[in-house]
């Protein structure tokens, strides 16, 4: 078989079109608000840093966005993706349930981040970009948009959470693999970045301080675009792709899930495989319960209030509607660095206020014993990010055996643990620490949220 046809082969199984989510939402997304003037901006407000057909995916309502031939083409380098059934920690688990797994980590960069990567560089390239920005926490979406800045001809520079930079070389060493430029945030490179040295050189970084910087960069050099690889909806929109394809998968196998589970840090690979089945849940057809799970020290959700904040911490990006931690918040040095965010995308958002979506907070430890406990069981050492789905995921499986009710329960393997031994090192040695955000340091950021 040539590789052509199996390229043709391939893309049969690939969806065509991503499915967006805003066509179904129990009420619209509340505007995003310009910071200056406290009006809801237009796409001209956006121009500098996104392009035209990225701004349009960001307020379209229309149900289903095609998916270029040309992203296809390149998804199907490791796409669809397989859909595994858990057999072994279903026995391990002694558990009636039925447990399904998405696993994302077969992807060149080794996470679900190419997916709107792909489609970001490819879009930016279409309108003449040279040069895209962007940040990264554990270095999964700096990895995935180097890569794919790389297959469409841009340059690429990522600025890389300080103590990510450290924990993580072998992802850095990934980006320059692939020729982007990366430097510890924050840096020395922008005006944002020198401000925060200046008032503390060992600031640890956050992604709120690499999305000030980035968006800097881009926003003062014409040839240059920004790139965020979670939280808004056009990222949230090209990753749907996952849970389209589970779709189909799971209609293979015969099942349907009665749980979707996922991690969350911005939303976006908990949006890609939850999306497509809330889909059926918003138009009446489902009761499916879907829980997102975030880490005990960035709780944005299950801590966070619910109002207007900036996506970065230098209050550069505009005003939107989510759950906030409060821009100025610092997170502490946990492995899930691809979670340490401040904020919440506004779709999964708003689908908590709605009671669609549960959200669920757990501790490192724990996180960890789930990792050791799947990778034991089915082989796989899934990044720290993905372990906090499966720590519910094996919770769930255990009520299910204590109910003795059969439980169909799909969750989102978004990424393997390779470059994260360091973590693993500590929690087999006894050495990692449980911290829980206090509510005393949440109250003292919600004061300083923006005035809408």
């Amino acid at each position: 078989m040539s590789e052509e046809t199996k390229i043709l082969l391939l893309e049969r199984e690939i969806p065509t079109h991503w499915y967006n989510v805003q066509a179904d939402l129990p009420r619209p997304l509340p505007p995003v608000i310009h910071p200056g003037t406290k009006q809801p901006i237009g796409p001209q407000d956006l121009a500098p840093i996104f392009p035209q057909a990225l701004i349009l995916q960001e307020v379209s309502r229309e149900r289903w966005i095609p998916i270029p031939e040309e992203v296809r083409r390149v998804y199907a380098l490791w796409r669809p993706t397989p859909l595994y059934r858990a057999h072994r920690l279903e026995k391990a688990l002694d558990t009636p349930a039925h447990i399904y797994y998405k696993y994302e980590g077969v992807s060149p960069p080794g996470s679900h981040k190419p997916n709107t990567a792909v489609a970001q560089a490819y879009y930016n390239k279409q309108e003449g970009v040279r040069r895209l920005t962007t940040e990264t926490g554990a270095g999964q979406w700096g990895s995935a948009l180097a890569f794919a800045c790389r297959l469409f001809g841009l340059e690429c520079k990522v600025y890389m959470v300080k103590v990510s930079y450290f924990q993580k070389p072998y992802r850095r060493v990934m980006m320059e693999t692939w020729g982007a430029k990366v430097v510890p945030s924050p840096s020395p490179d922008t005006n944002a970045g020198r401000s925060i040295l200046a008032k503390d050189p060992e600031n640890p970084g956050s992604l709120g301080i690499a999305i000030s910087e980035a968006v800097e960069d881009a926003a003062t050099h014409e040839d240059t675009k920004y790139s965020l690889g979670s939280v808004l909806n056009h990222v949230l929109l090209h990753q749907t792709v996952i849970g389209e394809e589970a779709r189909l998968q799971m209609e293979k196998a015969g099942e349907y899930p009665d749980i979707v589970v996922g991690c969350i840090g911005g939303g976006s690979n908990f949006a890609g495989i939850a999306l497509p089945f809330v889909r059926d849940r918003l138009q009446g057809r489902t009761r499916t319960r879907f829980i997102a799970v975030e880490p005990e020290a960035c709780p944005s959700v299950t801590r966070g209030v619910y109002a207007y904040d900036f996506g970065d911490t230098a209050g550069m990006t505009p005003l939107l509607k989510m759950h906030t931690l409060g821009h100025t918040f610092m997170p502490p040095r946990i492995h899930a660095g691809g979670l340490r965010y401040h904020g919440m995308a506004p779709i999964i958002s708003l689908l908590a206020e709605e009671k669609v979506v549960e959200a669920v907070a757990v501790h490192q430890n724990p996180t960890f014993e789930a990792a050791v406990t799947f990778a034991r069981a089915e082989g796989i050492i899934p990044a720290p990010e993905s372990a906090h789905a499966i720590r519910v995921v094996i919770d769930e499986a255990l009520k299910a055996r204590e109910a003795g009710e059969r439980r169909v329960i799909l969750f989102n393997l978004s990424g393997h643990g390779h470059f994260d031994m360091q973590a693993y090192d500590e929690y087999l040695s006894g050495r990692l620490q449980d911290y829980a955000y206090p509510r005393e340091a949440v109250e003292q950021a919600m004061a300083l949220l923006p005035k809408v």
